[in-house]
């Protein structure tokens, strides 16, 4: 097997084309992916886009209906929440915090588990032994119980809900870098490298890393999906984003008691996780179609 470092640019875009040609062939990934894109473009411009500033009160609008029910205004589309900040703006500007999240979260737990599973799996022994023990003590608490028992510890906010979280999905990863770690290290061409004088850091990061990352990939994709899902599931039990922080699980907390009053101010929040989470999902389906051989059709 050939290094994905030192693929030539040729092979490369051979490679890439191929990809492409796997993984437009499910078209719930495809359309996941223009979902997600348009979700980057609406939080990069959420300042030319929003119609008002996410935490602006209109005092003379509380609780207003969107446009189309009786009583609405064409100024607030989706209607105003209790104190009469405006829907459609605290969701654009949600769409950075929730991206923001998976982002940051994602980074940390896939760093975190590549090296622990590189070193787990590459030396073997009582490292791995260790380590593995250490992530399968973290693995058998529900991950949203272990999440908020660390909130509990480091303090409400948003930067602590990110790192929990980032610790309660690093085992996934590390477990998954050592299974693919020990699949590769006894082939010819790490055998190769070793024979050839290569360090042990080198065998590890340029050698054998490159040809795990399809499955990381796949992960990393599906477990951004699942970081939104718990820092909103956080921010509603009120340990993740604080107010007036216009994160979709903190707006659904402030909007519990009005439920039945006002439909609106539940509603489009929760219809903004579930489409950001099944766009993401969708992806990450077809990312696994298109990065694993088993999948790909003759």
């Amino acid at each position: 097997m050939t290094s994905i470092s030192t693929t030539e640019p040729g092979s490369r875009r051979q490679v890439l084309a191929e990809f492409w040609f796997y993984f437009r062939e499910n078209r719930g990934a495809v359309i996941g992916l223009w979902v997600f894109a348009v979700l980057v473009l609406v939080a990069l411009l959420a300042p030319l886009i929003a119609p008002h500033g996410p935490t602006t009160q209109y005092r003379d609008a509380l609780l207003m209906p969107p446009v189309w029910q009786e009583g609405g205004s064409s100024s607030y589309l989706l209607g105003t929440d209790a104190i009469g900040r405006d829907i459609l703006s605290r969701l654009i500007y949600g769409a950075r915090y929730s991206l923001f999240i998976g982002l940051i979260v994602v980074t940390i737990a896939l760093v975190g588990g590549i090296v622990i599973g590189l070193v787990a799996g590459f030396f073997g022994g009582w490292v791995d032994t260790v380590i593995m023990r250490v992530m399968d003590v973290i693995l058998a608490f529900p991950s949203l119980l272990l999440a908020l028992v660390l909130v509990a510890i480091l303090g409400p906010g948003l930067t602590n809900a990110m790192i929990a979280i980032a610790i309660v999905l690093q085992p996934h990863f590390a477990r998954l870098t050592r299974a693919a770690v020990l699949g590769e290290k006894n082939r010819e061409y790490v055998m190769a490298a070793r024979v050839a004088g290569a360090g042990k850091l080198r065998l590890m990061f340029r050698t054998i890393l490159p040809n795990c990352l399809a499955p990381l990939i796949v992960q990393g994709t599906l477990s951004f999906s699942t970081a939104i899902l718990d820092a909103a599931a956080l921010g509603f039990l009120g340990m993740g984003a604080q107010p007036p922080t216009p994160e979709w699980g903190t707006m659904l907390a402030e909007a519990r008691e009005f439920i039945l009053r006002a439909w609106w101010v539940v509603t489009f929040p929760g219809l903004a996780i579930l489409i950001t989470v099944l766009s993401i999902n969708l992806m990450g389906d077809g990312l696994r179609d298109a990065l694993d051989p088993k999948m790909k059709r003759s």
